[in-house]
């Protein structure tokens, strides 16, 4: 399960024109999912996501998380996290799951980072065309990889 995490002042999603979901303050997840991935890293990559201290304290130092401030998330589901780019110039995706596989995981992701955050973190489509649009905060951009735990 592959994420990169950017840290937002505002976040939406918008599909067909209409916007599906938005957020304050908080992070955007975009989350790739692969066969391979299981429960633990879902609750293992929740946890880290929840509790990773990149938003600033009284003293301006990135000490909070983005449950200390109270913020929201929003995850998308991202295939092409999981590109290759080792031959040619056309990214292959093989290792990107498939729609039967990657949406129980990416339902099943959303709802632990529900509970993690202790409120209902706001979505984007699987599968669907998206327009994203966010204010990057910092910018802060972080990629975290469960299968690189140590």
């Amino acid at each position: 399960m592959r994420t990169v995490i950017q840290r937002v002042q505002h976040c939406s999603v918008t599909i067909n024109g209409a916007v599906k979901s938005e957020i304050g303050q908080g992070l955007l997840v975009l989350l790739g999912i692969e066969d391979r991935d299981s429960q633990q890293d879902i609750e293992w990559l929740t946890k880290k996501i929840a509790s990773l201290r990149i938003f600033d304290d009284e003293n301006g130092v990135m000490n909070c998380s983005v449950k200390d401030i109270g913020g929201e998330i929003m995850v998308v589901s991202q295939f092409t996290l999981h590109a290759s780019t080792k031959k040619g110039n056309r990214p292959s995706y093989i290792y990107a799951s498939k729609p039967d596989i990657a949406i129980p995981i990416y339902q099943t992701f959303c709802d632990e980072m529900s509970i993690q955050l202790d409120k209902t973190v706001q979505t984007g489509e699987f599968g669907a065309d998206m327009k994203i649009e966010l204010l990057n905060d910092g910018p802060v951009t972080i990629f975290i990889d469960s299968q690189n735990k140590e």
